[in-house]
């Protein structure tokens, strides 16, 4: 079988790590503003939000393709007027990773939003706090078992995303090959020794990202 290399799994979990601090920022903001505001087209941005989670990945990447392709409206802007190109290199895929990871982020930080006392962040605001203040002293500290389970989901999806990171990272051994990327590869050529030794490799991190969380939530809940 000869040496494995383990540029995979270092890519996958880069992409993993950055896709989960984007999803992170940009969750824990919707799921705030899902739990606690009222506004017109409330319940078609949180299905915009959820749609990741019931779209092909497929589907979701060629919806990337169509943004960040150098013929997108986004993709074009940024390589005509900064010179970056997003299609084919592990950014695409950390953009891909973070979009069907935050979903799951939401889901769970929306409930951990909704499930804190609203009469506890009126009385910090008669104690004249500022939002920000109450939101970082009273509202998060009381959501965050919450929210940190909804951040390890995230970290799992984006560590086993495949099919709208191959759609626009493609896959580029020592460039854009992700784990997933590279299993699938490996049970393609008939690889099954190396393919074994893939799955063990992503399973056991995934499975000891779960076992952190119910460690992390025992302590937060006690």
């Amino acid at each position: 079988m000869g040496e494995v290399d383990l540029f995979p799994l270092y890519l996958s979990l880069k992409v993993a790590g950055l896709a989960t601090v984007l999803s992170f920022i940009v969750g824990t903001a919707l799921a705030w503003a899902m739990a606690r505001l009222e506004f017109p087209g409330k319940s078609t941005v949180g299905a915009l939000v959820m749609l990741p989670m019931v779209l092909p990945p497929t589907v979701l990447g060629y919806y990337l393709l169509v943004v960040v392709g150098r013929q997108g409206p986004l993709g074009y802007f940024l390589e005509n007027r900064l010179g970056v190109t997003l299609v084919f290199t592990w950014e695409a895929a950390v953009i891909a990773s973070s979009i069907v990871s935050i979903p799951l982020l939401v889901r769970a930080a929306q409930a951990a939003f909704e499930g804190v006392d609203p009469s506890l962040e009126n009385a910090a605001r008669t104690l004249g706090r500022s939002e920000l203040a109450i939101f970082l002293t009273v509202t998060v500290p009381l959501a965050w078992p919450g929210i940190l389970a909804g951040t390890a989901l995230a970290f799992t999806r984006a560590l086993g995303e495949f099919g709208a990171t191959l759609m626009v990272a493609g896959n580029i051994p020592g460039l854009t090959q992700t784990m997933p990327i590279a299993i699938y590869d490996a049970v393609q050529s008939g690889n099954t020794a190396l393919a074994n030794i893939l799955v063990g490799l992503v399973t056991v991190f995934a499975l000891v990202t779960l076992l952190l969380l119910e460690r992390v939530g025992k302590v937060t809940r006690w």
